[in-house]
């Protein structure tokens, strides 16, 4: 009871955090808050006893406390934590992301599947709609083509047509629903294989050319393994500025109390980017075992092609036992080589994030920027860390030593060390800079202040008569223009921009599944193409008619003797009426 009591406090604890955060704008997850309200309560700084119950003071404190870390700017140590809270929360084995991509597969053909297998078809127009949905799950499982093209749903129900006539649905649907959905997988790694062969024998390709997503991982692998080799190099290179800088500021002579901030910061900035550089290594490990098993994927599908290709040849009947098997290895081949390129979108996705929860500066050198003496730096050059932190001192900042570019703008340093310093909390100095601008109001001119202090005007832009102070101004025009193709490679024709023409394209295509297509000749045509009619030869018949027919009554005839020469005689009545077949 004690167990799930504390649970329920802590829980009740993270979401008010949460609102609370969100009502000042701040979105953060219920992991990053329970993250943090375990670091706050196991910090032995804050007096927080794990071994006795929190009392009232204690959960307000702890809130209070956990606000202020999680609202805290340009805070080195809160970005390692949001950082290390995404990886956990996104990152895990190979293995796991293999078997969360077919999840997500067999989730995005459940519905399908389910009419499949659950179908009660009783007419001939139903046991066709059927075959159709079979064909378009053997589609969508394969990935190979979209089942609204119609090239590509004739040459799958070519293939269906060759390994499961439609005369066999009604065999299909005694089955048992587990068995059906075996047979539906089985029935796509056969056609996936008949249709990777017919490309590669009927265009006459090689194995290695095969389209999606060989080609895709033949273009995506370099460019993802040397991105995450460029940001592992710029993390290893700024942690080892981020040391220099620590080891010459712990051995410098100043007094303790002059370097402590500093120093602080530079080891939570040290810490960001080790941590990023960790990270890095394993998302780089995860993609160079991606390109090996694309590698062995590739020589596979090569070798099981070849293999098909001696098994066929140009026979025109060959064993299902002898030639099913090698379509399905060479279905499994292709579906591997999906998987690694869905895995390689993964780790792409992830390393793109974690850029975003790790907070670097960008510089600009000499070397490598073109026009770098007309570029516009801040502070009319001046050095904004000298500024702050010697009482003043308007001390010219060296280009040559390099330019950083902070929230799409470029500040100037003295020296190294100052540039670091500044690195390490740029809003702090910036901030610090403007107190400095409000005790001494020329520095607001002299240092091309205008835009933090809206109010006031540069003198060049006073017009007659105006008063330096002026009513800041809240709107402006701006503009933009970009070049109409930068790169006429990847210019797609078949886009279009009005969403009418789209849907009209979509009932358009929706509408040719239920059409069917007339040709007809012409004199003008008939010797273009050849031709086929198949007739049936006249052949003797004869048929039955109505026939006469008739039926003879005999002809009655009867005598009466008596009748004369006696007076009291009796009339005897005698029959001579004779039967007909006599």
């Amino acid at each position: 009871m004690h167990r799930a009591r504390a649970e329920s406090v802590i829980k009740n604890i993270i979401r008010g955090i949460v609102q609370q955060c969100a009502a000042k704008g701040h979105v953060v997850s219920d992991t990053l808050v329970a993250f943090m309200v375990k670091t706050v309560v196991l910090d032995p700084r804050n007096g927080f006893n794990v071994d006795r119950t929190l009392t009232k003071q204690d959960l307000q404190k702890l809130e209070e406390l956990c606000l202020g870390k999680l609202k805290e700017q340009c805070s080195p140590s809160l970005d390692t934590i949001k950082m290390q809270v995404y990886f956990d929360m996104n990152y895990t084995s190979r293995r796991a992301f293999l078997e969360e991509i077919h999840r997500v597969a067999e989730c995005r053909l459940n519905t399908v599947s389910r009419e499949i297998t659950d179908s009660r078809v009783k007419t001939r127009e139903e046991l066709d709609a059927l075959y159709r949905k079979i064909v378009t799950y053997i589609l969508l499982r394969s990935a190979m083509g979209s089942p609204t093209h119609g090239d590509t749903v004739q040459e799958a129900t070519a293939a269906l047509q060759s390994v499961f006539p439609p005369t066999e649905l009604g065999t299909f649907m005694v089955l048992l629903k587990k068995e059906k959905e075996q047979q539906l997988r089985e029935l796509t790694m056969v056609v996936t294989g008949i249709r990777l062969f017919n490309k590669v024998s009927k265009g006459g390709a090689e194995e290695t050319d095969l389209d999606e997503p060989s080609t895709v991982l033949k273009e995506t692998l370099p460019v993802v393994s040397k991105s995450i080799e460029e940001e592992l190099s710029a993390s290893q290179s700024l942690a080892w500025k981020y040391t220099a800088a620590q080891e010459k500021l712990t051995n410098s002579d100043s007094q303790p109390e002059e370097r402590d901030a500093p120093a602080v910061s530079l080891k939570q900035a040290l810490s960001n980017v080790r941590q990023h550089e960790v990270f890095l290594k394993m998302l780089l490990a995860d993609a160079h075992l991606c390109a090996r098993h694309v590698e062995l994927l590739q020589t596979e599908l090569s070798s099981q092609m070849k293999l098909l290709r001696e098994t066929v040849q140009s026979k025109t009947a060959v064993p299902t036992a002898k030639v099913f098997p090698l379509f399905k290895a060479l279905s499994k081949a292709w579906s591997g080589l999906q998987d690694e390129g869905e895995l390689l979108s993964i780790l792409r996705n992830i390393t793109l994030n974690l850029k975003g929860e790790f907070h670097t500066q960008e510089w600009f050198l000499p070397e490598t920027t073109t026009s770098y003496n007309d570029l516009l730096l801040q502070y009319n050059g001046i050095c904004g860390y000298t500024l702050v932190t010697r009482d003043g001192l308007l001390l010219p900042g060296n280009p040559h030593i390099g330019v950083m570019r902070h929230k799409d703008k470029l500040y100037v340093f003295s020296s190294k060390e100052a540039a670091l310093k500044f690195a390490t909390s740029p809003d702090y100095f910036i901030a610090e800079v403007l107190e400095k601008a409000k005790l001494s109001p020329e520095l607001i001119q002299l240092l091309k202040l205008h835009q933090q202090f809206s109010c006031v005007s540069p003198y060049s832009e006073m017009q007659p008569g105006e008063s330096l102070l002026v009513k800041p101004m809240i709107k402006c025009e701006i503009s933009t223009q970009t070049d109409l193709h930068p790169m006429e490679t990847n210019i797609v024709r078949s886009y279009e921009w009005n969403e009418w023409q789209l849907r009209r394209n979509a009932i358009k295509l929706a509408n040719l599944r239920t059409k069917v297509t007339h040709s007809v000749q012409s004199d003008l045509s008939h010797m273009r193409r050849d031709n086929n009619t198949q007739t049936w030869l006249p052949k003797d018949a004869s048929c039955q008619g109505k026939r006469e027919g008739g039926s003879s009554m005999p002809n009655p005839q009867t005598y009466l003797a008596g009748l004369r020469g006696q007076k009291d005689a009796h009339v005897v009545k005698i029959n001579l009426t004779r039967p007909v077949d006599e």
